[in-house]
């Protein structure tokens, strides 16, 4: 997850000397001095200021800075997702799917994902997505779908990714394979080694694009190489389908 993202936000409406604060906190971030960072937001966080409360979590939760200290990290992300910072929820949105800090609840955690989804954070889009999917009910698809789509819009290549495979798996949608596949190459080339996996097996396959078994073994030791489990499955009827084609 993207703890320390969106350092001062979007929308947040801040004072000048506030917003110059943690411009040199963020310039401090970039540099790797963390230290330097928490010296700042720590005195903004006891003031109320909500990113900087969320930022000082995050340093906690991920051992940055400090040592980590999942109690502390959730004391002042607590803070944060309270006083409405959208990243702050969605970082508590993480301690509470983890159970980090406090017991694990999944319904919690999607609770402060919507809340942080809801205000435009493009991270806990994609989670609510998922967690939509993998958690919730069939009633639940056309929500995931929805999150999974304003996530992938924001950029999101694993949200572009989950889309491919709801209109592959017809999760709450017609089946339209030549989407699904559209999907997958929007998310390979955002990154994401999974949609290239998937990409590869349907060029394998030649579901929503043509077939081409050498492109396919191509896309698939790609995203193997990158650590996706999903090819696998794919890289022995590549190979096999290549070696018929040559010979």
């Amino acid at each position: 997850m993207r703890w320390l993202d969106r350092l001062l936000g979007k929308d947040e409406a801040v004072p000048a000397d506030i917003g110059v604060a943690m411009a040199e906190a963020a310039a401090a971030v970039e540099h790797g001095d963390h230290a330097a960072a928490l010296a700042i937001w720590g005195p903004l966080a006891h003031a109320g200021v909500a990113r900087a409360q969320n930022n000082v979590g995050a340093c906690f939760a991920e051992g940055l800075g400090v040592e980590r200290d999942p109690a502390l990290a959730l004391r002042w992300l607590t803070l944060s997702a309270e006083h409405g910072d959208p990243v702050g929820q969605r970082n508590l949105a993480t301690l509470h799917f983890k159970g980090e800090g406090v017991e694990q609840d999944n319904g919690e955690a999607m609770r402060l994902y919507r809340l942080a989804a809801e205000q435009g954070d493009a991270p806990a889009q994609d989670m609510l997505s998922w967690m939509l999917l993998e958690t919730g009910l069939e009633a639940d698809r056309p929500e995931a779908l929805r999150w999974a789509q304003a996530a992938a819009e924001a950029g999101i290549a694993t949200s572009m990714t989950r889309l491919g495979m709801i209109h592959h798996d017809a999760l709450g949608v017609e089946r339209d394979a030549t989407l699904a596949a559209q999907w997958w190459r929007r998310g390979s080339e955002a990154g994401d080694a999974d949609a290239v996996a998937m990409l590869g097996a349907a060029t394998l396959l030649g579901q929503g694009v043509d077939k081409d078994p050498a492109r396919a073994l191509a896309l698939l030791l790609e995203a193997e190489s990158n650590g996706s489990l999903l090819a696998a499955p794919f890289v022995k009827a590549a190979r096999a389908a290549v070696a018929q084609a040559e010979a």
